[in-house]
């Protein structure tokens, strides 16, 4: 039997892909982890009856097991438990890591409570999967945190990162691809069209900025990080003074610290005061003084990660 089948299409969500496939499919949950391990608590796997495979909960040593315990799962009927590592009965299949590994296998999930997950992750609302060690069932709820509540596993589940990058130039676009790549969300602003062609050919969705305004439509929540890229500095105050008051857990624009100096003057002339000012970052990046777009834009992508980090998941 050849369970050597995956997919591993960059950044494919295995509840995603569940629900675009037809045809049963096994969820696969880690439940629980002893000592060190490739991946957390509540990372998922989707495996289906043709034994193509979506997503991965280690670094390559146990997904061809999992898959075939999964259909195993299938022709039962039935969650089933498998345990890796330190502890499980199945001595050959060993972790590089050293650690243990509790895997939940959920036959034919629901997919009507799938279908209002999506729509919620859609919508950027963080939630919770409740799911039934015993028989699979499984519920939504606004609260919970990750692990088990007695014989119920809570899966938290809280939008990803989102990139809001205005600015003009190659900084601009090749942070936007750059976000784009690693899979984030993300909108690319300008009102240069070079720099929006650039980034819709990365794939990143693009919107021209006819005035010097934060658009009033755009929505903005605490997962989301906001970042400017102009060397034309004047755009960015009126632009700033709106993102300033809004949950965005990062903002940060590009330039030297006497265009910083010089744009916290002009945001207090619009009437912010120093405490939203205190959460503008610049200059950005972990490297200061990033000489060209590819390093400041990985500088910056770290920068806002360990930020995310410190916030904690749903900053």
């Amino acid at each position: 039997m050849n369970l050597t089948q995956p997919v591993f299409g960059l950044n494919v969500d295995p509840i995603d892909a569940i629900l675009a496939r037809d045809g049963d499919a096994v969820l696969a949950v880690i439940t629980g982890v002893e000592g060190p391990s490739y991946r957390p608590v509540g990372a998922t796997m989707a495996v289906f009856s043709d034994r193509h495979r979506v997503g991965t909960l280690s670094s390559g040593c146990i997904e061809n097991d999992i898959a075939l315990h999964a259909l195993e799962a299938l022709q039962k009927g039935r969650p089933v438990a498998v345990r890796y590592g330190r502890g499980s009965p199945y001595m050959d299949i060993r972790l590089p890591c050293g650690g243990g590994l509790d895997i939940l296998l959920l036959p034919r999930p629901d997919r009507s409570t799938l279908h209002r997950l999506a729509e919620r992750r859609r919508q950027r609302i963080p939630c919770t999967l409740r799911i039934s060690r015993d028989d699979g069932a499984m519920a939504l709820e606004v609260g919970g945190e990750t692990g088990w509540d007695g014989a119920v596993f809570q899966l938290r589940l809280v939008p990803d990162i989102r990139f809001l990058v205005f600015g003009k130039g190659p900084e601009a676009g090749t942070f936007a691809a750059l976000v784009q790549s690693a899979g984030y969300p993300n909108v690319l602003l300008s009102p240069d069209d070079e720099t929006l062609e650039h980034g819709a050919a990365t794939g990143c969705a693009t919107r021209a900025l006819t005035a010097k305004v934060f658009p009033a439509d755009l929505a903005v929540d605490p997962r989301t990080a906001i970042v400017l890229f102009f060397h034309d500095h004047d755009w960015e105050p009126p632009i700033l003074a709106d993102a300033l008051t809004s949950p965005a857990f990062y903002i940060g624009a590009q330039g030297s610290r006497m265009a910083r100096d010089t744009r916290n003057l002009e945001l207090e002339t619009l009437g912010i005061d120093p405490a939203a000012l205190r959460r503008l970052r610049g200059p950005i990046g972990l490297l200061h003084s990033a000489r060209d777009a590819r390093t400041l834009a990985i500088s910056v992508l770290a920068e806002v990660l360990s930020v995310a980090t410190t916030a904690g998941p749903e900053a």
